[in-house]
């Protein structure tokens, strides 16, 4: 079902631009203003100046920041800052890193891949499964940029199914780990190496073996989409039939990895709410019919031990059931909410409806809220101890912490056709943008 394409990757040049780990960038979507204004600072070459580069006082129709990127990617190629491949090829990928509130002296994990290109597919087609929901204004922006510069400089990550692991052995036993072409720790500290493999038989076995795989998007939508954009605008440009000879804008950059990879992180995204729940008396009396409901007490002495044990039967309990950690600013204990049983689930029996996200909304918030859950202003973080500090230090009124969804409840939602509610999933580790670049070659 997947169409991989090996291609002639355009990477940077170290030995004209030094250590990668200055001109890489992680995707756009994570780096706020003065992150972004730092990578600017911290090599002329960094890739933030292709993929998210500065608005300027004087910006128009001919002169703004995605016609600088292309005019900086042409230079850059001119100069040998950046060098295209010679070969096709498809790009080994590993990142070797710590997940958040892993315990100190853990062994690191290391999620594996690589980076090729495929064919662009509709959505419905049963190639390629989307699992959230875009917003225009940031699809509108990727489509500036794509149609400027006609390159993908960040990728899309999309997932496999793979149970036995034969592909990813296949891709291992072709590469020289001990040599790869780029080898380097990030910001983080998490280690990223890179390899190539274009040798044509081993491209053919790798091609043939995803090729009845259908692939699951976990980060890159709006980039998905914006590309699918780009293709019909192109075709239609040049006169194109939908069904004639691929061109460059037929395909786009991925990173591709396994839903069984055991390197793979999905963290949970917690609700902090900034205005007021109930009291704790009056939410027993809503939740308690489909909840057990347990709490664990704390004075300022003993506040560090309740948390520990707290997060960690909310972790044990949500490896077989629905369960969701609640603070509140005006109570002395972490709450824990419990689904009595799957049969007291409200809404349907659909993939998207079993997710703990959509049980949190639909049978916790909304019973609480005086108005729509949706109308009150929320924070959203990945860190269990930032909710709850929030809440401790009065900054928010609640925090509710849920556990990580299941890359399997990620795949049944895209394959029922269902899209994942708001902030439900954050995939991690996130690659790099700038690693490998598809530079269409037109």
């Amino acid at each position: 079902m997947a169409h991989l394409i090996p291609f002639k990757g355009v990477l940077y040049d170290p030995a004209s631009v030094g250590d990668i780990a200055n001109v890489v960038a992680p995707p756009y979507d994570v780096i706020d203003e003065a992150f972004q204004r730092a990578l600017y600072e911290r090599h002329p070459n960094n890739v933030i100046r292709l993929e998210l580069g500065l608005d300027q006082p004087d910006d128009g129709p001919s002169s703004n920041r995605y016609t600088r990127a292309a005019d900086d990617l042409r230079r850059w190629l001119k100069q040998g800052a950046l060098r295209r491949d010679a070969a096709p090829a498809i790009y080994p990928y590993a990142i070797e890193y710590q997940p958040p509130s892993c315990a100190p002296g853990a062994d690191p994990l290391v999620m594996k891949g690589f980076l090729a290109t495929v064919e662009l597919a509709e959505f419905g087609t049963g190639h390629i499964y989307p699992h959230e929901n875009t917003r225009s204004a940031a699809k509108a922006d990727r489509l500036n940029l794509i149609e400027t510069c006609r390159a993908n400089f960040s990728p899309i990550f999309s997932l496999f199914s793979d149970p036995d692991g034969g592909l990813l052995a296949l891709i291992e036993k072709s590469v020289d780990e001990d040599r790869p072409r780029f080898e380097f720790r990030d910001d983080a500290g998490f280690r990223h190496r890179l390899w190539s493999i274009t040798d044509r038989r081993v491209l053919h076995d790798i091609t043939a073996s995803l090729q009845p795989k259908p692939l699951f998007i976990a980060d890159g939508h709006h980039r998905y989409e914006t590309a699918l954009t780009y293709q019909k605008l192109r075709r239609q440009q040049a006169g194109l039939p939908p069904r004639s000879s691929l061109q460059p804008f037929d395909s786009v950059l991925m990173l591709l990895g396994s839903l069984e990879d055991p390197g793979l992180t999905v963290l949970p995204t917690h609700r902090v709410l900034m205005t007021p729940l109930p009291a704790m008396a009056t939410i027993e009396e809503h939740l308690r019919e489909d909840f057990t409901i347990e709490e664990f007490p704390f004075q300022t002495d003993t506040e560090a031990e309740a948390r520990r044990q707290f997060i960690r039967i909310l972790r044990a309990r949500g490896q077989a059931k629905h369960a969701f950690g609640l603070a509140l600013q005006s109570h002395k204990a972490y709450v824990l909410l419990t689904l009595r049983s799957v049969h007291r689930i409200a809404g349907g029996t659909s993939p998207r409806d079993r997710l703990d996200v959509s049980i949190l909304h639909n049978q916790v918030l909304t019973p609480l809220l005086p108005s729509k859950s949706d109308e009150h202003p929320i924070l959203y973080t990945k860190d269990d101890d930032e909710a709850l500090d929030l809440v401790r230090q009065g900054r928010a009124h609640a925090a509710l912490l849920l556990n990580p969804t299941k890359v399997s409840e990620v795949r049944d939602v895209a394959e029922a056709g269902e899209r994942m509610p708001h902030k439900s999933t954050y995939f991690f580790p996130k690659p790099l943008t700038g690693l490998v670049m598809n530079v269409f070659e037109e």
